[in-house]
């Protein structure tokens, strides 16, 4: 049931009666005493209409045909239209919702558009860390939600296994195979020291011997890319987050799509020969000034591949690009989208989300060392130490573009205070109840519950769909989270205020159906997060 749309359709009926066509916008109110909806209709049209705004109001209210999801109108202030809701009607979608059960709160808003999303790729030079692990909750729940709304949803991994940062591996891990054979040589200048360069360095040690020693870096390039990568891949699927395609750098630089990008760009003269090297005209479309794409020695600059990769994504038939970058990415939208839009193509097409940083705190201090990595905190150790369930929903609490402080020691809490778990012992609550009861017949008329608990619990549940709608096309994941925690909320008052189980059997029967719409509901939201919803705790 969608109770705001339909508000929204009986206003928008009364005004074709009074041969009038406007935006209605229909919204709760902050005090249950202004109804539960309201809108400011009238006083949107007092100048079109040069009329007060209580005429208005009134006329609307006049040209209402008599509904049975009405209960009263009033007209309040300078012309707001309060609405409040015929209790009775909240139930009569009971039933539908459980008979949805999982999809349950899914729509087709999103027309089957087709989304491309990109998160993590991070490269394969090292594990993944902190602040890793947020961006890859949030493109993963972005993912789940747009899904769930109806978008076509492809979840991409651009690995980057070409240029310096490969190279650098490259001569880390042999640095230290050659150091464990017993050649002295020192680390390079931009090497990589954490413990899994030397752990790659002693497999091959442990499986060759000496006997590599003399093989080139491309050698321990592939062998560091493709160890590091099964690492990733590993504790991604941990982290319950998984991918559907994994594009590599250097199969874009081996297929020519580098060459039929920069083919384009130069038969629309978006590209040109300066000082030694060839530039793009990113300024042209919005860039603080040109880049620099060919260096005067003939080798791509790194945003040329990242240009190709984009196409290649556009080409394979995308409606939109969504990018989940670091924050330290900033400087690179403007260009990015400049460049997308030097194909051909319009800036709008892609949506660069940009991930602030993460502070793990334990105690009221933070933490900054790894016990492994002896640099940060890895999603492998997150998991062991709090769990899936309590680093993806506090991931999802926070909206991405905004600095997050990680409190370990409340996710670790078995108790109320930590909103995880608040959430999951609703949940469990409800599903303790359904197992003492049994199943129950399923029933026609709601006539024993009368008290505001339950319609505020049912009200809730009616917003699931509208919530997620929202979530999915503002891609804000905590909205959802907000949304679970308050219907938790909710819940356990409820269950504080008024007994289920009874010698009453319509009397328990109806509020076990009500609960199980609840535990429903709960479940498919913390689905969206990538959470778990707990039977027994």
């Amino acid at each position: 049931m969608d109770i705001k749309n339909e508000i929204k359709k009986i206003i928008e009926d009364s005004l074709k009666e009074m041969n009038e066509k406007s935006s209605v916008i229909i919204e709760k109110p902050k005090d249950n005493e202004n109804g539960d909806f309201s809108t400011n209709i009238a006083m949107q049209l007092s100048k079109k209409l040069k009329q007060n705004p209580k005429s208005i109001a009134q006329n609307i209210i006049n040209n209402i045909n008599k509904r049975d999801i009405i209960e009263s109108i009033h007209i309040a202030g300078p012309g707001f239209i309060n609405i409040f809701i015929n209790k009775k009607y909240l139930f009569n979608d009971i039933n539908s919702i459980l008979k949805l059960q999982d999809n349950y709160g899914k729509s087709e808003i999103g027309k089957k558009e087709k989304i491309n999303v990109e998160f993590v790729s991070a490269n394969p030079t090292g594990i993944l860390h902190l602040g890793t692990a947020r961006g890859a909750a949030y493109g993963d729940n972005i993912c789940r939600i747009l899904n769930f709304s109806g978008f076509y949803v492809t979840r991409e991994y651009y690995v980057n296994d070409a240029g310096n940062q490969i190279e650098n591996l490259g001569n880390s891990i042999k640095t230290r195979y050659e150091n464990i054979c017993g050649i002295e040589k020192e680390m390079p200048k931009d090497g990589y020291y954490a413990n899994e360069i030397i752990d790659i360095a002693q497999k091959i040690y442990n499986e060759h011997k000496e006997q590599k020693s003399n093989e080139n870096i491309t050698y321990f390039k592939d062998i560091g890319v493709k160890t590091l990568l099964a690492i990733i891949e590993e504790d991604l699927k941990a982290f319950r987050v998984t991918f559907d395609i994994w594009t590599k750098e250097s199969d874009i630089r081996k297929t020519g799509k580098i060459e039929e990008c920069l083919e384009i760009l130069k038969n629309k003269e978006n590209i040109y020969e300066s000082e030694n090297a060839t530039w793009l005209r990113t300024s042209k479309y919005g860039d603080d000034k040109d880049r620099v794409i060919i260096k005067s020695n003939n080798e791509y600059t790194y945003l040329v591949p990242d240009i190709a990769y984009h196409l290649y994504k556009i080409n394979r038939g995308y409606d939109r690009l969504i990018d989940v970058l670091g924050a330290d990415h900033h400087g690179y939208i403007s260009r990015l989208k400049a460049s997308v839009e030097a194909l051909g193509y319009e800036k709008e097409k892609i949506d660069i989300k940009l991930l602030q940083m993460v502070k793990l705190i334990r105690d009221n201090e933070e933490v900054k060392m790894s016990k492994r990595s002896g640099e940060t905190v890895t999603i492998r150790e997150l998991i062991e130490e709090v769990g899936v369930d309590a680093a993806r929903y506090f991931f999802a609490m926070r909206s991405l573009d905004t600095q997050m402080d990680f409190d370990i020691t409340l996710a670790k809490k078995k108790t109320n205070e930590n909103p995880v778990y608040y959430v999951q012992y609703a949940h469990a609550r409800i599903c303790s109840i359904l197992r003492e009861y049994g199943n129950v017949t399923e029933i026609e008329k709601f006539e024993t519950i009368q008290s505001e608990y339950a319609y505020n619990l049912l009200n809730k549940v009616y917003e699931f769909k509208e919530v997620v709608e929202s979530a999915a096309l503002k891609q804000l994941p905590h909205l959802i989270s907000k949304y679970v925690y308050d219907l938790a909320t909710i819940f356990h008052t409820f269950y504080s205020h008024e007994k289920i189980i009874t010698n009453d059997k319509k009397y328990t029967i109806e509020r076990i159906k009500l609960i199980e719409c609840v535990k429903i509901t709960i479940k498919n939201a913390l689905n969206l997060l990538g959470v778990e919803a707990l039977e027994k705790m």
